[in-house]
């Protein structure tokens, strides 16, 4: 068996108890200057005070994780109006939000199967805002193309005890790579579900994959994530080609378009070894 399958077997395995990550490589965007470059990033926050990290890859489109869009009791998608964007979000100010009005989850998701490493691969969702976020104030971020293990990366999330503002961590890196997986040794926490990992593709910084799920390993934090360019593109045309869904129930136009039904976000997935 490859060895990273190895790990990341272990590391599916395992329970979800408290985990506490070393905070030393990381800058916090305080001030708004800070965020300059950044803004795209954003909480995604559910009405029941549970949140996610997550990203704009449009003006009204939003990349997160999928496990954060569900109701971890029922299995359910929540409502799209139950969750909020805040871009840019530092010390209760924001440079934009806005509701969710439409949310879209890869068929290869089953929150059923949490010890799955296809459940990694698909764990990705795409919200519709309700109103578009204008590109002067958050410029959204595009899909990189992919990248080799080894190659240095950087994380810009929020989590648990740095909730308020946006952690930077600047150098880190692609560890592994397996059918369409990825590992990183980058400095992530409960809340970082769904947060960038971003790579430069020539000068500009681009989307790699999106924070699934974690464990410590000593005082290190190893995350997986998963590439995106395929399963991005998929989600996007369901977005815009569909639209004759309502909350929580599915019609035959379109199998891959889910919009939501319950309530509670799941919040992020972290494990520990």
């Amino acid at each position: 068996m490859n060895k990273f399958v190895m790990v990341l077997s272990v590391a599916l395995s395992l329970a979800t108890p408290s985990l506490s990550a070393d905070n030393s490589a990381l800058i916090r965007l305080t001030d708004r200057e800070d965020l300059f470059g950044w803004e795209a990033v954003g909480r995604l926050n559910h009405s029941s005070g549970n949140y996610c990290s997550g990203t704009l890859i449009a003006n009204n489109l939003v990349l997160t994780a999928a496990h954060c869009v569900y109701d971890k009791k029922t299995k359910q998608l929540n409502a799209p109006s139950s969750f909020t964007f805040q871009a840019g979000l530092r010390d209760g100010k924001f440079i934009e939000q806005a509701k969710a009005a439409k949310i879209a989850v890869h068929t290869g998701y089953n929150l059923n199967v949490k010890k799955s490493w296809d459940t990694v691969r698909h764990d990705v969702a795409l919200i519709m805002l309700e109103k578009s976020i204008s590109s002067f104030t958050a410029s959204p971020f595009n899909i990189h193309t992919g990248v080799e293990a080894g190659n240095k990366v950087n994380v810009v999330s929020y989590g648990r005890g740095r909730d308020k503002a946006l952690s930077w961590q600047r150098d880190c890196s692609v560890t592994n790579r397996y059918e369409r997986l990825m590992q990183f040794n980058c400095n992530v926490t409960f809340g970082s579900s769904g947060a960038p990992v971003f790579a430069k593709e020539g000068r500009s910084w681009r989307i790699l994959s999106i924070i699934s799920v974690g464990h410590k390993k000593g005082k290190n934090t190893i995350s997986y994530g998963m590439e995106l360019p395929k399963i991005v593109s998929e989600l996007k045309k369901n977005l815009t080609h569909n639209g004759s869904y309502t909350s929580g129930r599915q019609t035959t136009q379109a199998r891959r378009l889910v919009v939501g039904g319950n309530k509670n976000a799941s919040g992020a997935k972290f494990i520990k070894n």
